[in-house]
């Protein structure tokens, strides 16, 4: 009952190796013939060109996703080298400094110094792998300018060009020691 119909044919007599043979080679030349069909071909040329062309529009856009995604992690990249090498340190860490990131109040400690500096603008603070770091205004600039969300405190001066803040116009006036926000 498994024997296919050729073993049947040839179990039984009717046909010879040879007739099998030869079947089985025009089987296959029709087959081919089918296939090279000028008919044929021109009903799949459309659809094969429909095919290609969907294949291509895909590839495209996963390489243009690749593109994208090479290009965040660059910028990722880039931001980790300036805030990496321009960090400056807390100091003592002696006073809390509150601040908002995400909508939730964070706090790092930090000396007097580093806390007049933050709130003059000239330092402010980044967030980087979930620690959060100080940079100088210079680098937060440039910081903001490949991704706005890793800079998490900057109290900006209005004049993003000088970062020291030479046109301060209370500059000849000191601030008393004792005086706290």
């Amino acid at each position: 009952m498994n024997n296919s119909l050729r073993e049947q044919l040839l179990k039984a007599g009717l046909v010879n190796e040879k007739q099998v043979k030869k079947a089985v080679k025009e089987k296959r030349r029709e087959a081919l013939k089918g296939q090279n069909d000028p008919g044929a071909l021109a009903e799949t040329k459309p659809q094969v060109q429909k095919a290609q062309a969907e294949k291509a529009e895909r590839d495209r856009q996963l390489n243009l996703q690749r593109k994208e995604a090479a290009e965040q992690k660059a910028i990722v990249a880039q931001i980790r080298q300036l805030i990496e090498t321009s960090r400056q340190p807390q100091g003592d860490g002696d006073m809390p400094y509150n601040f908002f990131d995400d909508n939730k109040v964070k706090r790092i400690y930090v000396s007097d110094a580093v806390r007049d500096q933050l709130s003059r603008g000239l330092l402010a603070i980044v967030k980087l792998d979930g620690h959060y770091e100080l940079v100088p205004c210079e680098t937060a600039h440039k910081i903001r300018a490949r991704n706005e969300a890793a800079v998490v405190l900057w109290n900006d001066p209005q004049n993003t060009s000088s970062c020291g803040g030479d046109d301060d116009p209370y500059a000849d006036y000191r601030i008393p020691d004792d005086l706290r926000w």
